[in-house]
């Protein structure tokens, strides 16, 4: 179990989807290099080639590009997060779950641009090169990251991002002024928390968090990561605690542990569980949204 968790929180939050993918060399459209990184600083390169027929590995970039103009997306991950929204029943699956992408549909396809996931699709990054396919891997970790791929993928579809950036102002309108102490916890064994350089530590300061680990550094394999002792957790004593839903009674697991009922939020009655996308993974636009939803509530007393 130890392993699945962590292969689950890593396959998205290192990879996915909306941290900032802004860098790829228009000159690299036909050249030996089409691949490039992200990073969250403004780039003339993604917004400087222009895509028609786009293959979205992420189901955040799926999303984003949708929004921005549906007539673009061409294919896509396989997605469970979007398997339901009709917006995407037609649009051809090029993979399952967290697999990797199946080549010869995407070469199928015929794309211009294939939008990835660092960490997750560095593998599959020379393979693309070889089919002189430009490839970017966006990596989401922060709300700038997302407004910066929100920016670029806008630039390259010609299209106009306002209506969308606006939508993330109104996500983050309204938030409570209070500093309430918080933890979020992903996995028991060993026990993950996210620091101030994870989606999830961007959304808990973005809401007024006091996070707990943000500060915190560790030997995590995972970016953004630590692992925390039931010491360090009893000493900071947080006022809310937020269990990441991950599909195996994490919160049961967590009750039955000497140490949590000590807590003070156990005590108050202020353990939350929310799901996995939204939270830990951005996932998609209207994930994000719950997950606002509910800490709101929470930073505000009113859940």
């Amino acid at each position: 179990m130890k392993n699945s968790v962590i292969v689950k929180i890593w396959a998205i939050s290192i990879a996915l989807l909306l941290t900032s993918c802004t860098a790829i060399d228009a000159s690299n459209t036909n050249n030996s290099n089409p691949v490039a990184s992200a990073n969250p600083q403004p780039s003339t390169s993604l917004e400087s080639r222009s895509a028609q027929r786009i293959v979205a590995l992420t189901s955040l970039s799926a999303d984003i590009i949708d929004r921005l103009d549906s007539s673009k997306l061409v294919g896509m991950s396989g997605s469970k997060l979007l398997e339901r929204d009709s917006r995407f029943e037609k649009i051809p699956r090029v993979s399952e779950g967290r697999s990797q992408p199946n080549l010869e549909k995407i070469v199928a396809l015929k794309p211009d641009l294939v939008i990835g996931a660092a960490g997750f699709h560095d593998s599959t990054a020379p393979k693309f090169q070889q089919l002189n396919i430009p490839l970017v891997l966006s990596d989401v970790d922060s709300w700038e990251q997302l407004e910066a791929l929100t920016n670029s993928l806008s630039k390259s579809l010609n299209a106009k991002p306002e209506k969308l950036l606006n939508k993330y102002k109104l996500i983050l309108d309204n938030k409570s002024n209070s500093k309430t102490s918080a933890l979020v916890l992903v996995s028991v064994q060993p026990i993950l928390s996210p620091n101030k350089d994870s989606w999830a530590g961007d959304m808990l300061e973005k809401f007024n968090f006091k996070n707990i680990a943000a500060d915190l550094q560790g030997k995590s394999a995972m970016k953004g990561y630590i692992s925390l002792s039931p010491e360090k957790i009893l000493q900071a004593d947080p006022e809310v605690l937020i269990v990441v839903d991950t599909g195996d009674k994490i919160l049961d697991k967590f009750k039955s542990q000497p140490f949590w009922n000590q807590l003070k939020a156990v005590k108050s009655n202020r353990v939350y569980e929310f799901e996995y996308y939204g939270l830990v993974n951005p996932g998609s636009i209207g994930a994000i949204e719950q997950a606002s939803v509910k800490l709101k509530q929470i930073s505000s007393g009113k859940e």
